[in-house]
């Protein structure tokens, strides 16, 4: 699963043969959860509020990034949250 971007301890990943709805997998310190790219919103999982909240930041500023990735399935970084 390719690595899209990482920051504060948070690794936002993407597998691009998967199933819809069209989604983000992210992974901190153990916990594992999923958002929709439509919505931007949590699907499952668990991620602490201000993990979550870091996450939909993140996926505001990058989401025309992230949506045309699901759609090419061409990987690249994204910047992270700073």
């Amino acid at each position: 699963m390719p690595e899209l971007s990482r920051f504060f301890g948070i690794i936002i990943t993407m597998y691009f043969n998967e199933h819809n709805p069209p989604h983000f997998h992210v992974e901190y310190n153990g916990m594992q959860a999923q958002f929709d790219l439509i919505q931007g919103v949590f699907i499952k999982g668990i991620l602490p509020p201000r993990e979550s909240r870091l996450v939909l930041a993140w996926y505001e500023i990058h989401k025309d990034e992230l949506l045309a990735m699901w759609d090419t399935k061409e990987f690249k970084k994204i910047e992270p949250l700073s």
